[in-house]
């Protein structure tokens, strides 16, 4: 159990030793997003640019024009929000090399509440020129996701989560680049989903299969470029698409889907994400059961009832 901000820190930090031009900027949060561990091994290449996130994305343009790797972190609601002039016209317009990698990301900041849950920077980040878009599930793939971005010549936006996770993959699993990974291959339905929620979709995949509806899991890792092939592939040999997301359904990874599909391959998708709504205090496994995004058996609609339903309606 690792939560992938951990991951990111820490896998920083190595990194750190192999590329002597990453620099590293934060601003005033280095307990919560890792980079403290960067920060130990590397004081002089650390900076800390205090409550100003325009500061702190302009700061790592200008580094990168300079010939550094910059990374840049902070929690998501202020990296893709307060900061987006920054991130769009200098960043991404000036097609630079920055890393912004994004902790705290969806409802599992869980008590920090609405003013800090973004729920809506997947959606803002993807509509970016020039941006590639990630958002990892477990230790392992945060680590493969900084040895990529850090070898990719433009921006990147990385989207973390707060609580500690499980273990997804096991060593030696490899990931591609803007590709996809299926899980199964069951025909009733296909859930596609991302990050936090990928383990609740695989648990519910096992619960589902006791009831006799076989239902494939699709983890979108890499949002943007995203993985059209695979998405389409599902339409084709299921019966329902659903889509799974901590984020709001307006704009991210079902809206990315529905994208796809209705220029390709038109299917039905039901898309299950926060719906148009600010999030809520509150310990992060029971926001999740009360917006319907786990897999956790309850009175309420859960993720197994909701797949149940879709399929039944196809």
């Amino acid at each position: 159990m690792k939560a992938t901000r951990e991951s990111y820190g820490e896998e920083l930090a190595v990194l750190g030793e192999k590329y002597p031009d990453i620099v590293v900027l934060d601003a005033d949060l280095a307990g919560a997003t890792k980079t403290s561990l960067f920060k130990k091994k590397f004081p002089d290449r650390f900076f800390d640019m205090g409550i100003a996130e325009q500061d702190l994305i302009g700061t790592a343009a200008g580094l990168a024009i300079g010939g550094k790797i910059p990374f840049a972190s902070t929690f998501a609601v202020f990296a893709s929000g307060r900061a987006y002039d920054q991130v769009r016209n200098t960043v991404c317009y000036g097609n630079l090399n920055v890393k912004i990698c994004a902790t705290h990301a969806g409802l599992t900041v869980g008590e920090d509440g609405a003013t800090h849950q973004a729920l809506e920077d997947i959606s803002l980040m993807r509509s970016l020129p020039n941006m590639s878009v990630f958002s990892p599930c477990d230790d392992l793939q945060t680590r493969w996701i900084l040895n990529e971005i850090v070898n990719h010549d433009g921006p990147a936006y990385v989207r973390l989560a707060r609580p500690k996770l499980p273990d997804v993959y096991a060593e030696g699993t490899e990931f591609v680049w803007g590709k996809g990974i299926q899980h199964g291959n069951g025909t009733d339905a296909a859930i596609i989903t991302t990050g936090v929620c990928v383990v609740e979709a695989l648990k519910a995949q096992r619960d589902l299969i006791g009831m006799g509806i076989n239902v494939r899991v699709i983890d979108i890792h890499t949002i943007k470029p995203l993985d059209k092939d695979i998405i389409i592939k599902a339409a084709q040999e299921t019966k329902r698409i659903i889509t799974l997301e901590d984020h709001s359904i307006i704009g991210g990874l079902g809206s990315a889907v529905c994208e796809v599909l209705c220029e390709s391959y038109p299917a039905f998708v039901t898309r299950l994400g926060v719906n148009d709504t600010f999030g809520e205090s509150g310990n992060w496994a029971n926001l999740l059961e009360k917006y319907h995004l786990n897999r956790r058996r309850s009175k309420s609609r859960n993720l197994e009832i909701t797949v149940i339903y879709c399929f039944s309606n196809t």
